[in-house]
């Protein structure tokens, strides 16, 4: 495996906080809409109530992936927001993901999250996102060509007084880097 000329680092950090927006924005209520989950599955006893309440500020960072808003952003993260995988680079906090969706929306402006599946369970949400679209843009100082991206990625977060306090994640930084071409096979 080598690695064109991008650093490792600099490709991690933009490529592992993966969920991103679409290349024409759209409205927050669509990009919310966007990111419902496929299927699921609420473990325990939850009211709906208290179901719709954790999944709230999920379905609001979701959506912020899905078209960059900083209103959604700010809806779903506490300002204490801590990413228990973060990578070289990236600040902790809110900022964090800021800065990854501005610089991976760059690199692949068509990019959208689908939550395929999500179970809650207590104060955690565990999220299965599939992301697709296309290198286009540019990631460091390597320009996309077009190559199609299809990769996927696990979430595990917190809520707390109806924000997103903590994330554990975990990508498929290798396949990304694959697709787009900043890694042969």
């Amino acid at each position: 495996m080598s690695l064109r000329p991008v650093r490792l680092a600099a490709v991690l950090a933009l490529a592992s906080w993966h969920l991103v927006g679409a290349a024409a924005p759209v409205d927050d209520a669509t990009a919310v809409a966007m990111a419902r989950p496929h299927e699921l599955i609420v473990a325990g006893d939850l009211t709906p109530a208290q179901r719709d309440a954790i999944l709230e500020p999920i379905a609001n960072l979701y959506g912020f992936w899905n078209n960059g808003s900083p209103e959604l952003l700010k809806k779903a993260l506490s300002p204490e927001f801590f990413d228990h995988a973060l990578p070289p680079g990236r600040p902790q906090g809110p900022a964090g993901p800021a800065a990854a969706s501005k610089g991976f929306l760059a690199a692949v402006p068509d990019l959208v999250v689908t939550v395929q599946q999500q179970v809650v369970a207590v104060d955690r949400v565990v999220s299965q996102v599939r992301l697709t679209g296309h290198f286009s843009g540019k990631l460091g100082d390597v320009q996309g060509k077009g190559q199609a991206i299809d990769f996927t990625a696990i979430d595990i977060l917190r809520v707390r007084e109806g924000k997103v306090t903590d994330n554990w994640h975990l990508e498929d930084n290798l396949g990304f880097m694959q697709q787009a071409g900043l890694l042969s096979h």
